[in-house]
Protein backbone atom coordinates (compact mmCIF):
# COMPACT_ATOMS: atom_id res chain seq x y z
CA UNK A 1 0.00 0.00 0.00
CA UNK A 2 1.34 3.03 -0.89
CA UNK A 3 1.03 6.66 1.33
CA UNK A 4 -2.40 8.17 1.22
CA UNK A 5 -2.27 11.89 1.62
CA UNK A 6 -5.73 13.54 3.10
CA UNK A 7 -6.28 17.32 4.13
CA UNK A 8 -8.99 17.85 7.29
CA UNK A 9 -9.61 21.83 8.63
CA UNK A 10 -11.69 23.29 11.15
CA UNK A 11 -12.00 26.71 11.67
CA UNK A 12 -8.23 27.94 10.78
CA UNK A 13 -6.77 25.38 11.56
CA UNK A 14 -5.30 22.60 8.59
CA UNK A 15 -4.05 18.99 9.24
CA UNK A 16 -2.17 17.56 6.28
CA UNK A 17 -1.81 13.60 7.17
CA UNK A 18 0.41 11.10 5.62
CA UNK A 19 -1.17 7.19 6.42
CA UNK A 20 1.42 4.23 5.59
CA UNK A 21 0.44 0.86 6.86
CA UNK A 22 2.59 -0.22 10.08
CA UNK A 23 1.95 -0.87 13.58
CA UNK A 24 -0.59 2.20 15.12
CA UNK A 25 1.91 5.31 15.65
CA UNK A 26 0.35 8.42 15.35
CA UNK A 27 2.57 11.26 15.14
CA UNK A 28 1.88 14.78 15.20
CA UNK A 29 4.72 17.81 14.25
CA UNK A 30 7.25 15.52 15.07
CA UNK A 31 5.51 14.63 18.64
CA UNK A 32 3.63 11.55 20.00
CA UNK A 33 0.28 12.21 19.68
CA UNK A 34 -0.31 11.53 23.48
CA UNK A 35 2.40 14.54 24.32
CA UNK A 36 1.10 17.21 21.98
CA UNK A 37 -2.46 16.47 22.40
CA UNK A 38 -2.58 15.96 26.55
CA UNK A 39 -6.01 15.71 27.20
CA UNK A 40 -7.98 12.28 27.20
CA UNK A 41 -10.44 14.16 25.29
CA UNK A 42 -8.18 15.23 22.64
CA UNK A 43 -6.90 11.52 22.15
CA UNK A 44 -10.19 10.33 21.99
CA UNK A 45 -10.74 12.75 18.88
CA UNK A 46 -7.99 11.93 16.91
CA UNK A 47 -8.24 8.24 17.71
CA UNK A 48 -12.31 8.16 16.89
CA UNK A 49 -12.45 7.26 13.50
CA UNK A 50 -9.54 4.47 14.04
CA UNK A 51 -11.17 2.96 16.84
CA UNK A 52 -14.96 2.69 14.98
CA UNK A 53 -13.18 1.29 12.17
CA UNK A 54 -10.96 -0.99 14.13
CA UNK A 55 -8.04 0.16 12.38
CA UNK A 56 -6.60 1.00 15.91
CA UNK A 57 -2.34 -0.95 14.61
CA UNK A 58 -3.28 -1.12 11.33
CA UNK A 59 -1.91 2.03 10.26
CA UNK A 60 1.19 4.57 11.19
CA UNK A 61 -0.54 8.41 10.93
CA UNK A 62 2.22 11.30 10.27
CA UNK A 63 0.30 14.53 11.00
CA UNK A 64 1.39 18.34 9.95
CA UNK A 65 -0.92 20.36 11.51
CA UNK A 66 -0.70 24.25 12.05
CA UNK A 67 -3.03 26.99 12.84
CA UNK A 68 -5.82 27.64 15.28
CA UNK A 69 -6.37 25.91 18.84
CA UNK A 70 -5.69 22.51 20.05
CA UNK A 71 -9.26 21.75 20.25
CA UNK A 72 -9.55 22.85 16.30
CA UNK A 73 -6.05 21.01 15.50
CA UNK A 74 -7.23 17.53 17.19
CA UNK A 75 -11.04 17.88 15.10
CA UNK A 76 -9.07 18.69 11.53
CA UNK A 77 -6.91 15.33 12.09
CA UNK A 78 -9.75 13.85 12.76
CA UNK A 79 -11.25 14.85 9.58
CA UNK A 80 -8.13 13.95 7.82
CA UNK A 81 -8.14 10.72 9.37
CA UNK A 82 -11.60 10.13 8.28
CA UNK A 83 -11.19 11.05 4.89
CA UNK A 84 -8.28 8.65 4.46
CA UNK A 85 -9.88 5.97 5.85
CA UNK A 86 -12.97 6.04 3.74
CA UNK A 87 -10.54 6.69 0.52
CA UNK A 88 -8.40 3.26 1.45
CA UNK A 89 -11.83 1.14 2.06
CA UNK A 90 -15.31 2.02 0.90
CA UNK A 91 -17.05 0.41 3.54
CA UNK A 92 -15.71 2.15 6.18
CA UNK A 93 -17.94 5.05 5.14
CA UNK A 94 -20.96 3.39 6.10
CA UNK A 95 -19.64 3.54 9.58
CA UNK A 96 -18.43 6.63 9.91
CA UNK A 97 -21.00 8.54 8.12
CA UNK A 98 -23.83 8.13 10.99
CA UNK A 99 -21.13 9.46 13.27
CA UNK A 100 -21.03 12.94 11.51
CA UNK A 101 -17.38 12.42 11.17
CA UNK A 102 -17.35 13.14 7.19
CA UNK A 103 -18.65 16.40 7.75
CA UNK A 104 -16.20 19.72 7.67
CA UNK A 105 -17.91 21.72 9.99
CA UNK A 106 -18.28 25.03 8.40
CA UNK A 107 -18.39 27.51 11.19
CA UNK A 108 -15.57 29.84 11.49
CA UNK A 109 -15.36 33.20 13.32
CA UNK A 110 -16.94 35.87 11.93
CA UNK A 111 -14.49 38.99 10.97
CA UNK A 112 -14.90 42.21 13.15
CA UNK A 113 -16.51 45.28 10.59
CA UNK A 114 -15.31 48.83 11.17
CA UNK A 115 -16.87 50.72 13.63
CA UNK A 116 -17.99 48.30 15.79
CA UNK A 117 -16.24 47.04 18.64
CA UNK A 118 -16.33 43.22 17.40
CA UNK A 119 -17.89 41.14 14.79
CA UNK A 120 -21.43 42.24 16.41
CA UNK A 121 -21.03 44.21 19.63
CA UNK A 122 -21.21 47.92 19.10
CA UNK A 123 -19.61 51.16 20.96
CA UNK A 124 -21.73 52.07 24.25
CA UNK A 125 -24.32 54.65 23.10
CA UNK A 126 -25.00 57.85 25.23
CA UNK A 127 -28.19 59.40 24.21
CA UNK A 128 -26.92 62.83 26.26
Amino acid sequence: METVHKIGRRKTAVARIYLTEGKGDITVNKKDYKSYFTTGTLQYKVQQPLMLTENLESYDIKVNVYGGGITGQAEAIRLAITRALVHIDADHRIILKPEGLLTRDPRMVERKKFGQKKARKKFQFSKR
